[in-house]
């Protein structure tokens, strides 16, 4: 569904832009299945190909935190993923964010890896995709980021052939990220098949999870699910 305002908000008051507030099952990360709200913030700096929530590009409602967590508790459910676009192109995404875990919800950041995740609360889980050499936004990748994430963090890898593949393996065993925090691949929506990604994934021995996007299974490219 689509966000609307519930008040005036002063231009000085924290706020954010937002495409969209829904409830649907989690669809990736170590919540697969979990009945969870969606706050989808409006805008991303990074035009990666296969990306799906082009509609998050622009527009949006400007919408106070009080009443972005007065929508999220109406839905009575304890998970909670701010999403986007990149949530965190917006500054006013930090104190939503804790504001969320302080209403006692688990809530999961799902960004880019290009932006700056040193401020996010360490309640906050973070799942944060690096980008492949076939998104082409490969450059836009912050790798001091590894340097705040914990274990419970994740760090998801989209893959859409074989070079990409070869990449972000080389880039775990660099980096020791399996040491370091749950580490996730995922194969690209319709253009890598699962099962190609899983041989590959079970050759190597690799400490990886692999993940569909089981929301794409339920319900394909339909927006808000």
């Amino acid at each position: 569904m689509n966000a609307t305002t519930h008040a005036v908000i002063p231009e000085q008051a924290p706020a954010v832009r937002i495409t969209e507030i829904f409830l649907s099952l989690q669809g990736e990360s170590d919540t697969v299945g979990w009945p969870t709200v969606f706050v989808r913030l409006t805008g991303c700096p990074l035009r990666c190909q296969y990306c799906d929530t082009e509609y998050a590009f622009k527009g949006g409602e400007r919408m106070a935190l009080t009443d972005i967590a007065a929508r999220v508790d109406e839905y009575g459910v304890r998970h909670v993923t701010v999403t986007g676009g990149e949530p965190l192109a917006q500054p006013d995404c930090i104190p939503l964010l804790e504001n969320l875990c302080d209403a006692g919800y688990t809530v999961s950041l799902e960004t880019s890896g290009a932006m700056d995740v040193s401020r996010v609360d360490p309640r906050v889980i973070k799942v944060m995709d690096l980008k492949t050499p076939a998104s082409r936004e490969q450059h836009r990748n912050r790798w001091d980021n590894l340097a705040h994430l914990g274990p419970n963090d994740q760090v998801k890898f989209v893959i859409c052939d074989r070079r990409d593949y070869d990449w972000a393996r080389d880039v775990v065993r660099e980096h020791h990220l399996a040491s370091r925090c749950q580490v996730l691949f995922s194969p690209s929506y319709e253009e890598l098949s699962p099962r190609i990604l899983a041989d590959w994934i079970v050759a190597d021995r690799l400490p990886v999870r692999f993940q569909v996007q089981l929301h794409k299974l339920l319900w394909g490219d339909e927006p808000g699910r």
